[in-house]
């Protein structure tokens, strides 16, 4: 319940569940001490804000046999770019895979040669452009999951 709107009270989730109000405390706060819960942030619509492009970059790096440390190194350092959302470290023919949110396709291409090109040892990048996101979230669904 959290996951869809963190603002009820948690008299109002001990009501929703038909528990009692310090269990649902006692339940969130040791969600919290135990990193399950990890932060309470609202959610914005890029697209009010003018980022109307989602982008998806595959990048390699060019030292040759992959050293997961110099990885981290350099996934850390595209991490700070404004544009990147996301940065992960891929298997496959690819080093990370990075997901970028701009204005417009020339933001996208500006990020590309002014920032992405400009970190040491990246050598190739390969962009897909998003024309229509059908799911996009941050929730996990628990009832799969092995929480304790």
């Amino acid at each position: 319940m959290i996951q869809n709107d963190s603002q009820p009270s948690t008299t109002q989730l001990a009501r929703k569940l038909n528990v009692a109000v310090t269990t649902v405390y006692s339940k969130i706060r040791r969600l919290e001490k135990n990193h399950i819960i990890q932060g309470y942030r609202a959610l914005i619509d890029p697209r009010t804000l003018g980022l109307r492009v989602t982008a998806f970059v595959l990048a390699t790096v060019s030292y040759g046999a992959q050293r997961y440390d110099l990885d981290r190194a350099v996934a850390k350092q595209i991490a700070q770019f404004p544009e990147v959302q996301e940065v992960h470290i891929i298997s496959g023919d690819w080093d990370f895979l990075i997901k970028v949110k701009t204005a417009d396709v020339e933001g996208v291409g500006r990020f590309l040669a002014e920032k992405l090109k400009t970190v040491r040892g990246v050598d190739k990048t390969l962009t897909c452009m998003v024309f229509q996101t059908m799911k996009e979230t941050t929730e996990i669904d628990i009832c799969r999951s092995q929480t304790p």
